[in-house]
C-alpha cells in the first residue's frame, strides 16, 4: 500500500481548526461561568471598567476575574483597552451574553454540550447496541438546555410572527378555541400563547415528568392556571377532541412513530383546525445542511433526537434534518392534504398543515 501524500497546509490548516473547536468548548464553561456570576450584567452598558471594578460589581475575586477577562477578550467578546487596561462589553455583545430575555441570549445553550459529556457513556453504549436513550434518561441540564435555547426565539417569533403567518388562526385563538402543544417541554411555547390569548385554553403534552413538573412551575410563576393545563401524554394518545389547533415545537423529529402521532393529531382536530409545526430549519439533501446550523443539528440529534426516537420503538427515524419533503410525506400518510412552509428562522422552518 503507498502511503498517501500529506499536503502540509491542509494538514495545518485543519489541525488548527480541530483546535479551534477545542477552543469553543473552552468559551462555553467562560460563558457559563460569566453567565452565573453576574459578570456579563455587571458590564453591560456600563463602559470600560477594570478588572477590579468588575470584580467588585459581582462579589468575586480580582484574579479570578481577571484571567477570566482575559480568555474574554482573547476570543473577541469583550474588547481590551490596553491604555486604561479596562475591559468592555459592546452593546451588541450584551444582547448575545447578558440580556435574558433577547431572541439572541446563548450562556443557557451550554447546559446542552455540558450533558452530553456528562452523557457520552450512554451514548457509546447505545451506538454500540443500536438501543435508544429516552429524553429523561439524560443529564437534567439537557432537557433545561433545549428549553432555554428554544424559549427566547419563540418568545420574539411565536405571537407576533408565526401564528399571525397561519391562515385564520389568530382571529379563532382571539375568538377561543382548544389547543394543544405536544412534546411541550418546560412550556414556555404554551405560555406564551396562554399569555397572548385568554380566550382559548391550552393543553400542554409531554412523556418527561420532570419537564410537566418545571411547565406547571413556570405557570404558577406565571400566575396563568384559569386557561392552561399541563399533563404527561404521549404524542399518539394524548386526550381531547376537536382542536382547533395544535401544535408540534420541534418534537416531531423525536418521536418514534410520526406517522402517527400526525394521525392522532388529525384524529383530535377540529373540522377546520390546523398543525403549526416547528422544526429544526434543514434541507432535503445532505449535502445542503453541511453548515454551522447543520452541524449543530446533527451532532445534537445523534445523541438525543434519533436516540429517543429509537428509545419510542423507532418505526421512523427522522433526526433534527428531516427536511421539508420528509415532513410532509409524514403529514400525507397521516391523511393530510395541505402543506406548506409559512416562516422560517436561520434555526426553525415554521409550517401550516391542515385536512
Amino acid at each position: 500500500m503507498q502511503s498517501p501524500v500529506i499536503d502540509s497546509a491542509k494538514l495545518e490548516a485543519f489541525a488548527m481548526r480541530a483546535i479551534g473547536d477545542v477552543t469553543a468548548g473552552y468559551t462555553g464553561v467562560m460563558v457559563s461561568l460569566g453567565s452565573k456570576l453576574g459578570l456579563y450584567r455587571a458590564m453591560a452598558g456600563a463602559g470600560p471598567l477594570s478588572a477590579k471594578e468588575v470584580a467588585g460589581r459581582c462579589g468575586c475575586a480580582e484574579r479570578y476575574v481577571r484571567e477570566w477577562l482575559n480568555s474574554q477578550a482573547a476570543g473577541g467578546y469583550l474588547v481590551y483597552h490596553a491604555g486604561s487596561d479596562t475591559y468592555e462589553l459592546s452593546g451588541e455583545h450584551a444582547l448575545v451574553l447578558a440580556d435574558e430575555d433577547s431572541p439572541c441570549f446563548i450562556p443557557h445553550a451550554w447546559n446542552v454540550p455540558a450533558a452530553m459529556w456528562a452523557d457520552e457513556q450512554l451514548a457509546i453504549d447505545a451506538f454500540r447496541s443500536g438501543d435508544g436513550v429516552a429524553w429523561g434518561e439524560h443529564d437534567a441540564r439537557m432537557s433545561c438546555g433545549v428549553a432555554a435555547f428554544y424559549r427566547n426565539g419563540y418568545r420574539a417569533s411565536l405571537v407576533p410572527q408565526w401564528l399571525p403567518a397561519l391562515d385564520g388562526v389568530v382571529s379563532q385563538l382571539e375568538a377561543g378555541i382548544e389547543v394543544a402543544d405536544v412534546g411541550c417541554g418546560h412550556g414556555h411555547s404554551t405560555l406564551l400563547m396562554a399569555q397572548a390569548f385568554p380566550n382559548s385554553h391550552f393543553s400542554g403534552f409531554d412523556t418527561h415528568a420532570a419537564s410537566i413538573g418545571a411547565a406547571r412551575a413556570h405557570a404558577a410563576a406565571a400566575g396563568l392556571s384559569s386557561n392552561l393545563a399541563f399533563s404527561l401524554a404521549r404524542a399518539v394518545d394524548y386526550p381531547g377532541r376537536r382542536y382547533g389547533l395544535i401544535c408540534f415545537f420541534d418534537t416531531l423529529h423525536d418521536l418514534g412513530d410520526p406517522v402517527a402521532a400526525a394521525r392522532h393529531a388529525a384524529d383530535a382536530l377540529a373540522p377546520d383546525g390546523t398543525v403549526l409545526l416547528v422544526e429544526p430549519f434543514a434541507h432535503d439533501r445532505i449535502e445542503q445542511n453541511l453548515s454551522p446550523v447543520g452541524q449543530l443539528y446533527y451532532a445534537g440529534s445523534s445523541v438525543m433526537c434519533c436516540a429517543h426516537a429509537i428509545s419510542e420503538g423507532g418505526k421512523l427515524v427522522l433526526g433534527a434534518q428531516a427536511g421539508p419533503k420528509r415532513l410532509e410525506e409524514v403529514f400525507f400518510r397521516a391523511g393530510f392534504t395541505r402543506f406548506r412552509c409559512v416562516a422560517e428562522t436561520p434555526f426553525n422552518r415554521i409550517f401550516e398543515v391542515r385536512r
